[in-house]
C-alpha cells in the first residue's frame, strides 16, 4: 500500500505539469486584467507542447529503445529529451509567452530553460539531479516571488508546496530513484535560475 502511494505521487506531481502549475497559479493570482480567450489559448498552447507533445515524444523514443520509462533513470537517457524539452521551452519563449505580454511568466519559463539546460549539462557528465525536485523547487520559487511582487498572502501555497515536495522527495527516496545528493542538486538546480533572474521583473 504504501508503495503504491509513494509510486502515486511521482506520478501525480510529474516535472511535466509542474509548468502548467506555474500559468494557472499566475493566472490565479495577476491582480491585471486577461481576457479569459487569451488565458485560455495560453493554457492550451501550454498543455499542448509542455505535456501531450513530450508524452508523443516519448513514445516515439521508446519505441526507437532510447529511452527506457518515463522517470529516466539513466543519465544516458536523459540527454536527448532534455534537449527536446528545451527546444520546445524555447519556442515556448518565442512564440506563446513574451515578454511585453507577462513578464512574468516568461522569466518563470526563462528559468525553466535554464534549469533544464543544466540539468542537460549534468547528464552529459554523468551527474544525475532529480528532475521531480528542479521542476517542483523551481515552481516554488515562483509562487513565493509572484506573492511578493504582488503583495499577496499566499502561505497556503507556500505550506501545501513544502508538504508536497517533501512528498515527492520522500517518494523517489523510497522508490531508490535518487539520493540525498541528487534531490539536493535538483532543489538547487530548479530554485537557482528563478531566483537569479528576479531581478529582471521583481
Amino acid at each position: 500500500m504504501k508503495n503504491h502511494i509513494l509510486k502515486g505521487i511521482s506520478f501525480v506531481f510529474h516535472p511535466l505539469i509542474m509548468p502548467l502549475m506555474g500559468v494557472l497559479f499566475y493566472f490565479s493570482k495577476t491582480p491585471r486584467f486577461i481576457p479569459l480567450p487569451v488565458m485560455k489559448a495560453k493554457i492550451f498552447s501550454i498543455v499542448i507542447l509542455t505535456i501531450i507533445l513530450p508524452i508523443l515524444l516519448f513514445f516515439l523514443l521508446k519505441t526507437i529503445n532510447k529511452v527506457d520509462s518515463i522517470y529516466l533513470k539513466s543519465t544516458k537517457e536523459r540527454l536527448i529529451p532534455l534537449f527536446i524539452n528545451s527546444v520546445i521551452i524555447l519556442l515556448i519563449l518565442i512564440r506563446v509567452i513574451t515578454p511585453s505580454e507577462m513578464i512574468e511568466l516568461y522569466y518563470f519559463f526563462l528559468g525553466i530553460l535554464c534549469s533544464t539546460l543544466t540539468c542537460f549539462i549534468l547528464a552529459g557528465f554523468k551527474i544525475k539531479a532529480s528532475i521531480h525536485m528542479i521542476a517542483a523547487s523551481g515552481f516554488f520559487m515562483f509562487a513565493v516571488a509572484i506573492g511578493l511582487h504582488y503583495h499577496i498572502n499566499i502561505n497556503g501555497t507556500i505550506a501545501l508546496m513544502m508538504i508536497i515536495i517533501g512528498a515527492i522527495a520522500t517518494s523517489r527516496l523510497h522508490l531508490k530513484a535518487h539520493t540525498n545528493q541528487e534531490l539536493l542538486i535538483g532543489i538547487i538546480t530548479g530554485v537557482g535560475p528563478q531566483l537569479l533572474l528576479l531581478n529582471y521583473w521583481l
